[in-house]
C-alpha cells in the first residue's frame, strides 16, 4: 500500500533535473515588445497636469462668475430698491400734484364764480350809475330850472323893489310893523305890535318862505288858522303885492287877539 503512493524513480528523475536546471518563465521565452509606458505615463502626467489647471482654471473662473453674478444681484437689487424708493417719490410728487390740480381746480372755480359775481355787481352797478346820472342830469336841469326862475324873481323884486321901497315903508310904519331876519336867505320875519288892545307892546309876527315862486308863511305866533292863511297867500300870489299879504296877515293877528 505504501509504494502505491511512492512516486517512481523516472519521475523523481526527472524533478531533480528540473530542480538543479536553472529557472526560466515563459514571458521570458517570449519575444521582447516595447509598449511605451514611459511615453504614456508623461502624457498622462501631462493630461493630468492639463486637466488639472483646466479644473483650476474652470473653478476660479465659476467662483468669478459667481462672484460677478453676486455683484451684479447685488447691483440689480440696489438698482431696484432705488427704483422703488424712486417709484414712491413719483408716487408721492403724483399725490401732491393731484392735489395740487385738484386745489387749484377748486381756486379756479372760485376765481371765475366770484369774477362772475364781481362781473355782475359791475353791471349792477352801472346800471344804478347810469340811473344816477341820469336822475342827476334830470335833477341838474330842475336846479337849473329853478336857478333860472329865481334869478328871474329876484330880478323882478329887484326891480319892483326900488318902486316899492317908499310905499314899503309907509305901510310899516302905518301897521306898524318892522322886518327881521329869519336865520335863513329865503325867510324873512314880519313882527307886528299895537295889535292887542290890553297891551300895544304885545307882538306877533309870522315867517314869510321866499324859496319858490309862490311865497309861503312859515311859523307864526300866535297860531292862526292855516286855511285863513292860505287864503291871504293865495290873494298875494295871483297879485304879487307884499302890501296883500301884511294887511291880511295883521287882521288875522288882530282877530286871534280878540278871541
Amino acid at each position: 500500500m505504501t509504494s502505491a503512493f511512492e512516486p517512481s524513480l523516472s519521475s523523481s528523475v526527472h524533478r531533480q533535473s528540473m530542480m538543479m536546471a536553472p529557472t526560466q518563465s515563459i514571458a521570458d521565452t517570449l519575444p521582447s515588445i516595447n509598449f511605451g509606458f514611459d511615453d504614456l505615463r508623461d502624457r498622462m502626467a501631462r493630461f493630468t497636469a492639463k486637466f488639472d489647471a483646466f479644473i483650476e482654471q474652470g473653478r476660479k473662473r465659476v467662483l468669478e462668475e459667481r462672484n460677478q453674478f453676486r455683484m451684479n444681484m447685488a447691483e440689480l437689487q440696489e438698482d431696484e430698491r432705488m427704483k422703488r424708493k424712486d417709484i414712491e417719490i413719483l408716487d408721492l410728487k403724483t399725490s401732491t400734484y393731484q392735489q395740487t390740480i385738484a386745489k387749484e381746480t377748486a381756486e379756479a372755480r372760485e376765481i371765475q364764480s366770484a369774477i362772475a359775481s364781481l362781473a355782475d355787481q359791475r353791471d349792477k352797478h352801472i346800471e344804478k350809475r347810469d340811473a344816477l346820472k341820469a336822475q342827476i342830469a334830470a335833477t341838474q336841469r330842475e336846479i337849473d330850472a329853478r336857478l333860472a326862475a329865481q334869478r328871474a324873481h329876484a330880478q323882478q323884486l329887484e326891480a319892483q323893489a326900488r318902486f316899492n321901497v317908499p310905499e314899503l315903508d309907509f305901510w310899516v310904519s302905518n301897521l306898524c310893523l318892522k322886518i327881521e331876519g329869519a336865520g335863513h336867505t329865503d325867510h324873512l320875519k314880519f313882527v307886528y305890535t299895537h295889535i292887542d288892545e290890553k297891551d300895544w307892546e304885545n307882538e306877533a309876527w309870522f315867517e314869510l318862505v321866499t324859496a319858490s315862486r309862490d311865497y309861503d308863511v312859515g311859523k307864526c305866533r300866535p297860531k292862526l288858522d292855516r286855511e285863513k292863511v292860505e287864503r291871504v297867500l293865495e290873494k298875494m300870489n295871483e297879485t304879487r303885492e307884499l302890501v296883500t299879504l301884511l294887511k291880511g296877515m295883521r287882521e288875522l293877528f288882530v282877530e286871534a287877539m280878540r278871541a
